[in-house]
């Protein structure tokens, strides 16, 4: 939070709540550091419904509602304009393409309610893993060293990301989770454990396996670049 300056005196600040037990820890994460904080923010929770219809929110939405409320925060359900065809979803090698697709669209719709509610950041529940196999899923499959950074600011300025969970492992939030009782809402997803990031997911655990602190300076490299020491972008390829 100090180390990015993530927040300032007068923010509003939208939390994008999955139901995910790390966004469900950071909205807890944030209503409990205002009480303490010398400065004032405010808050209010969203969350993308997969599955409402036209008789209401989907149930996964109600279920993150109660949770959210629990905590004293505002609730927001935002119904969501796109969503993968399970049949497609099913028949996709990988998914990579659609889980990335999805992503864009609900984080689409998350700026334009921030834009609408003059928002001035949208905090996220990204941990240290997350950001390490994001890097590995971009060097492997897009073909770019590139990957979520804590905080990033769009639109000059305009609208920033946070992502106050950066420097905490899985297993922490995990940990953080049982202390407080909670109790993770089930994906909706058609692909849930069978997409791209889920195998990198595996090759960056047996990878830890094999080599001590290997996490740790990943993690150290994506701040510590040298440039110096990278290929030049060109248009040929070696065969």
């Amino acid at each position: 939070m100090h180390d990015y300056a993530m927040l300032a005196d007068g923010d509003r600040v939208l939390v994008a709540v999955s139901g995910g037990l790390d966004s469900l820890v950071l909205a807890w994460l944030l209503a409990d550091w205002r009480k303490k904080a010398p400065i004032g923010y405010d808050l209010t929770a969203v969350h993308v419904d997969m599955e409402g219809g036209a008789d209401g929110p989907g149930g996964a939405a109600l279920q993150v509602g109660r949770l959210v409320e629990s905590l004293g925060l505002p609730f927001h359900i935002l119904p969501a304009r796109w969503r993968p065809d399970p049949q497609t979803a099913r028949a996709d090698a990988g998914g990579h393409d659609l889980c990335f697709q999805c992503a864009r669209s609900r984080r689409t719709q998350l700026f334009a309610l921030a834009r609408e509610w003059g928002c001035t950041t949208i905090a996220f529940g990204h941990h240290r893993d997350d950001i390490i196999e994001t890097f590995l899923l971009n060097l492997t499959c897009a073909g770019n060293i590139s990957t979520m950074v804590p905080r990033q600011d769009l639109f000059s300025g305009r609208l920033t990301l946070i992502r106050p969970l950066a420097y905490l492992d899985k297993f922490e939030i995990e940990a953080i989770g049982r202390c407080l009782g909670m109790e993770p809402v089930r994906s909706a997803c058609p692909l849930r454990e069978q997409t791209r990031r889920r195998d990198i997911h595996r090759i960056a655990e047996l990878l830890y396996q094999q080599i001590p602190g290997a996490k740790e300076h990943i993690f150290a490299a994506l701040g510590n670049v040298r440039q110096e020491y990278l290929l030049r972008q060109t248009g040929g390829r070696r065969p």
